[in-house]
């Protein structure tokens, strides 16, 4: 019986210990919807209101292919830069995974960040796209679609260049995101 016990004892660590303790993108939205600290948003891909814009073909399909926006943005300032730079290493020790596909990296005026997305190169179902301050703090942003595929980011991002949307219905996180 003690052999029985010490072998089920022994097969619980080791399931235990095989199990990834690292939290996932979704995990982290979660987990910081109601922190203070952050702005959270969730929006339908209508709000970018993209049927009342020319668009092509490609720029029509990939606008097809989109479903919702998930917004996470944390707000720096001078009383939360430690929670500022423990968040911001959260965030980029998810974005290590190696399930994550970089697909290009942004380094601008405004800061730094990187688009990457989960899937298949020819059926991706989330873009992810984060980029970060060091003044104003950093955003995360998940594009949640069907099929999606890399030349659709492209596409997509001309055609919201098209809508000349400015971030309306975005409230308080459309205030951050324009600095």
């Amino acid at each position: 019986m003690k052999q029985l016990i010490k072998y089920m004892f022994s097969l619980a660590i080791v399931f235990l210990a095989g199990c990834s303790s690292q939290q996932s993108l979704q995990e982290y939205y979660v987990d910081n919807k109601e922190n203070p600290n952050f702005i959270s948003l969730d929006i339908p891909a209508s709000i970018l209101k993209m049927d009342e814009v020319e668009l092509t073909d490609k720029q029509k399909k990939a606008v097809s292919s989109l479903k919702k926006f998930n917004l996470l943005a944390f707000r720096k300032t001078s009383d939360n830069s430690t929670d500022y730079k423990l968040e911001k290493a959260k965030v980029k020790e998810i974005l290590k995974n190696d399930e994550f596909v970089e697909l290009m990296k942004i380094n601008s005026e405004f800061g730094r960040g990187v688009i990457k997305y989960l899937g298949d190169d020819d059926a991706i179902d989330e873009v992810i796209i984060y980029g970060d301050s060091k003044d104003k703090g950093f955003a995360l942003v998940r594009v949640l679609g069907k099929d999606m595929n890399p030349a659709d980011v492209m596409q997509l991002m001309q055609a919201i260049q098209k809508s000349d949307y400015k971030g309306e219905g975005l409230g308080e996180i459309g205030k951050f995101l324009k600095g």
